[in-house]
């Protein structure tokens, strides 16, 4: 019967195991933590129902009242915390973090002692009903940390190989059984504040070693030593560049808990000991050699070698010119080429290799000017930190290796003379013999004078046998006593017959030659004294350049040769580069490369200096402009100055100077093709008809550069000036003349592009003003690389005349001259009056037009006057009525009407001293054509100049009024400030008055009160006296 009931009772377990049954499980306790550190406390949920994400809840009982739960966090509601711990809930110092949904960690960053106690886990029931266990608890013990580590603070300075034992005391009094794990680190210079692990004692007393010290540690450079119980001793046997920094050890105290596993209570760390390490000395010598001096364009190779190094170093080369860094290899074999060299690397002609682990080399493929110099190249050894940065430990460096270009073999020349003193009146002879193979050669004959200083040039023969005599002191009848012939083909003889004392001084023979594959003259020369002389500086600079002329948009050089007998000096110059552009008088500094190699730009308002580079080597300097504007036409000069060798130090004065020729450049546009008919012609048209105007291209520039057709207008009337009727320009935008803006004109005018060589201007319904010559000017443009357009070539085409037929008509208008004065801000009046009474068909139109103009000028200066100022129309008045008025005729008060049919008048109202000029009229005459009935201009005429002078009036007392401001706003405002003071002084009056009567009338009451008192009194009195008789 027992066994039947065991076994009913198991089978109802199974089945509510089956059913599903809650359990809560939290981290196994007791568990022991050290006071300032975090710690995190396991719990989980399984056998639920409901969703997946359980809430929970955390409690402590405190061991001074361990019925009564104390509140913490919950993940389900945020006002779930008790006062105790709201605070650090909400600065995140204890927060719980989901594992899963079923599973938390409760985290207390910094544990306090009041901590300890028994800690409830507890999770809201989810499910249908309560079926299993819905909270767990655990033991939390806060102990103290009792962990120390000690080592002094000091600072080591050590040689590479030596020993080295540092030792770190590390103590605990923890009463509860734990275990200490130890660990020396290194901190590195440049290492980002992130310590090396060098090697460590765990827990379990295996000792580990840090990566970077795996190999020293088998080999037994590297070790760790437990002396007693809490001394652990650091030993590095020999000492390595890469072992400088600061070295410190960490002792960690680990803990065991129930479920048996290590967990970290507390870690210190001592003071760090500060290493220094003196690399061994690793003597070794450093040369450099090279293959030969090369001639300009053969190519160069440099060889630095590091002799007396034993053994594999890791060595880095750098190569310097004249003391400039060039390029450099580090040990890795990265290449790292300065600004200047990158580019010719990557064209080819330069490469920088390491050839062995001790040899270096530079090689240039190609030798120029610019690679002149002092060379030299230094090798520094190095070995990589643990960080992976290459630390150096000594730096040699080579001599310096000189490189010249190797200058053409010069052909010897010889001088002689049949006596190198003459009398005054002889004849002076003079050989120069030029040695070496036959060969063209020019020579040219200089005489340096006693008393002067500079060569002048004698006579010369160029290769052809052309012969040029110089300019003659004595004048030009002298220069026929000079004469220069060719002996042989190295043989030229200078004759002066007659000579005299100014002929005396040092002759020079030059003979000069062009090699081939050479890219200047070799010249040769030599002199004959025939008295004694005093040299002067030698100092001569030539500015030259290959493109004098050079086109727009172009890039163009100048290069200021300096030559100078003393140049193995080496002193010290300086280069002004100067501009004068064309039109101006004056020089302007470009840029200035001074002698201890500031740049210096000039003040010249320019873009100049965005699209200039400077090159300069030893006695030459190259001048380049990107991208030539029109701006860069005019002459260049270059000056040198050259300084004492201590001038750098002394910013002393210059020596010498010197200025080049004067160098013309001149900035062209491209050659234009553009050509225009040119062809006349005359056309005669019917009234109101229209008719086209073609505008022929017959030939452009390469490239069909972009065009801009201007269509202009010239009336049939005498000295009538062209006008713009519309312009399309290189954009395609179309712009109509000042004359054509009203949309009338507009209509009646349009331009049209038939093909890239044909346009068209469109003239509809064809008037009495519309004749005239018309012509197309074609522009053709370019555009710069700075966004401007520039005009290359401008073309007119030839003329076309449209006439009207005569339709029998005409209109004539009255030509009296007239001339009158006008007072100012008096009134004037002008008249235009038709000769005839014209034909009751038309109607009359009228335009005003006035011309700026002196008042003492004549009528016949004022009309040639009239043909070449700006005329200005002031309003017309339509054959319908309309008026319309000008720009100038909007801002003046004028008047324009029809006095009678034939008579028009203008009138001027206020009339101004600016108004003094020339005024006419223009009457046209117009008819109706055509069903529907449209208004043509006939015919057209202009009346007479007629002059106006203003004269100035003298300033009446309202006018002065009226024209001072000030005085009109006293006038204005005064009598209202007046008005108001008077209403303010009634007011204060009135208030005065009131108070006043206010005061009588109270003093009125209280005397009547008085008096009734009084009579009150005495009537009291008289009935008492009654009374006693």
């Amino acid at each position: 019967m027992a066994c039947i009931l065991c076994v009913a009772s198991l089978f109802l377990s199974l089945t509510k195991l089956s059913i599903g049954q809650r359990e809560v499980k939290i981290q196994e306790g007791p568990l022991y933590r050290a006071e300032g550190y975090p710690v995190s406390i396991g719990c989980n949920v399984s056998g639920h129902q409901g969703p997946s994400t359980q809430d929970f809840q955390w409690s402590i009982y405190l061991p001074s009242a361990p019925t009564k739960v104390i509140q913490i966090i919950s993940t389900k509601d945020a006002g779930f915390s008790y006062t105790t711990y709201a605070q650090r809930v909400q600065s995140k110092e204890i927060y719980v973090e989901r594992l899963q949904g079923d599973s938390v960690l409760l985290h207390i960053s910094k544990l306090q002692m009041k901590d300890a106690g028994e800690y409830e886990c507890d999770t809201p029931n989810t499910d249908g009903k309560y079926f299993g266990s819905y909270s767990a608890k655990t033991n939390l013990t806060v102990i103290p940390d009792t962990l120390s580590a000690t080592m002094p603070s000091q600072t080591l300075s050590k040689k590479e190989g030596e020993p080295l034992e540092l030792t770190c005391e590390a103590t605990k009094a923890t009463a509860q059984h734990t275990h200490l794990s130890l660990t020396w680190y290194l901190k590195q210079e440049g290492g980002g504040g992130q310590a090396t692990e060098i090697i460590s004692l765990s827990k379990d007393f295996i000792l580990t070693p840090g990566s970077s010290y795996a190999d020293r540690f088998v080999a037994g450079d590297i070790r760790l030593d437990k002396l007693g119980a809490t001394f652990f001793k650091l030993s590095v046997g020999k000492l390595q560049p890469s072992d400088q920094g600061q070295v410190f050890c960490e002792a960690t105290e680990w803990i065991q808990d129930p479920d048996e596993t290590w967990t970290l209570i507390t870690r210190k760390q001592t003071d760090q000991t500060a290493l220094r390490i003196q690399p061994a000395a690793r003597d070794f010598e450093v040369s450099i050699r090279a293959s030969s001096s090369p001639d300009e364009g053969e190519p160069l190779e440099l060889v630095c070698l590091v002799v007396g190094r034993d053994g594999d170093p890791q060595l880095q080369g750098t190569w310097f010119l004249s003391g400039k860094e060039i390029a450099q290899i580090d040990a890795g074999g990265v290449l790292d080429l300065k600004r200047d060299y990158k580019g010719r690397a990557s064209q080819g002609q330069l490469q920088v290799s390491k050839l062995s682990a001790q040899t270096f080399s530079l090689k240039i493929f190609s030798v120029g000017p610019e690679d002149i110099g002092t060379y030299s190249c230094e090798v520094a050894e190095v070995v990589r930190t643990q960080r992976g940065f290459w630390q150096v430990l000594q730096r040699k460096q080579s001599p310096g290796y000189q490189m010249k270009l190797r200058e053409p073999t010069a052909r010897s020349v010889a001088v002689s003379a049949e006596r190198h003193a003459v009398w005054e009146g002889e004849t002076l002879t003079l050989l120069c013999k030029a040695a070496g193979d036959a060969s063209a050669l020019s020579v040219s004959w200089w005489l340096t004078a006693q008393d002067q200083t500079t060569p002048v040039f004698v006579a010369g023969m160029g290769q052809d046998g052309t012969v040029q005599l110089g300019v003659s002191s004595l004048g030009p009848a002298h220069r026929g006593n000079r004469r220069l012939e060719k002996v042989d083909w190295a043989t030229f003889r200078l004759e002066i017959a007659s000579a005299t004392v100014p002929d005396s001084g040092t002759y020079e023979c030059r003979v000069s030659e062009r090699p081939q594959s050479q890219a200047k003259d070799l010249q040769s020369s030599q002199k004959i004294s025939v008295t004694v002389k005093s040299l002067k500086s030698s100092l001569r600079v030539n500015l030259m350049s290959r493109q004098p002329q050079v086109m727009l948009a172009h890039t163009f050089d100048l290069s200021c040769i300096v030559r100078a007998n003393y140049s193995d000096l080496k002193l010290p110059f300086s280069v002004t580069w100067q501009f004068q552009p064309a039109g101006s008088g004056a020089f302007h500094q470009l840029i200035r490369i001074t002698h201890d190699g500031t740049v210096e730009w000039g003040d010249i308002v320019s873009q100049i200096h965005r699209k200039t580079t400077v090159s300069q080597s030893f006695f030459r300097s190259q001048l380049q402009i990107h991208d030539a504007a029109m701006e860069e036409t005019g002459v260049y000069r270059c000056k040198v100055e050259v300084y004492d060798r201590n001038s750098v130090c002394t910013s002393g004065p210059a020596r010498v100077s010197a200025t080049s020729n004067l160098l013309m450049i001149t900035v062209t546009f491209p050659e234009s093709k553009l050509r225009v008919n040119s062809s006349s012609q005359v056309r005669e048209l019917s009234i109101s008809s229209s008719t086209q105007i073609e505008c022929a291209i017959l030939s452009r520039s390469a490239g069909n550069l972009p065009l801009s057709i201007i269509w202009y207008f010239s009336p049939i009337s005498a000295n009538a000036s062209y006008l713009k009727i519309l312009e399309m320009d290189q954009t395609n935008t179309v712009k109509y003349g000042n004359e054509f803006q009203t949309p009338r004109s507009k209509q009646k005018f349009y331009a049209e592009k038939i093909s890239q060589d044909l346009f068209l201007l469109n003239i509809l319904s064809m008037e009495d003003s519309d004749q005239g010559h018309y012509h197309c000017a074609v522009e053709e443009w370019l555009l710069s690389s700075n966004g401007t357009w520039q005009k290359l070539e401008r073309k007119t085409s030839g003329l076309t005349e449209l006439k009207l037929r005569p339709t029998g008509n005409r209109v004539h208008v009255s030509k009296v001259s007239w001339t009158g004065n006008a007072t100012e801000y008096g009134e004037v009046g002008f008249s235009c009056s038709l000769e005839g009474s014209g034909s009751p068909a038309s109607m009359y139109s009228v335009t005003w037009y006035r011309s700026r103009g002196t008042a003492a000028a004549t009528a016949a200066a004022a009309t040639a006057v009239a043909s070449t100022t700006e005329i200005q129309m002031l309003v017309h008045l339509q054959y319908d009525g309309l008026l319309q008025y000008g720009r100038e005729g909007s801002k003046r008060l004028l008047h324009c009407y029809r006095s009678s049919p034939t008579d028009f008048v203008l009138k001027l109202h206020r009339v101004e001293t600016e108004d003094a000029g020339m005024y006419w009229c223009r009457v046209a005459e117009w008819q109706q054509h055509g069903h529907p009935g449209k208004w043509i201009n006939q015919a057209s005429d202009e009346s007479q100049r007629m002059m106006l002078r203003v004269l100035r009036s003298e300033p009446t007392f309202s006018s002065r009024i009226c024209n001072s401001g000030p005085l009109l706003h006293f006038l204005v405002i005064c009598p209202f400030i007046m008005l108001l003071l008077l209403f303010t002084s009634f007011l204060c009056l009135y208030w005065k008055a009131r108070k006043l009567s206010q005061l009588s009338l109270s003093a009125k009451n209280e005397k009547a009160l008085w008096v009734g008192m009084r009579k009150m009194s005495l009537q009291k009195e008289a009935g008492m006296d009654g009374e006693g008789y």
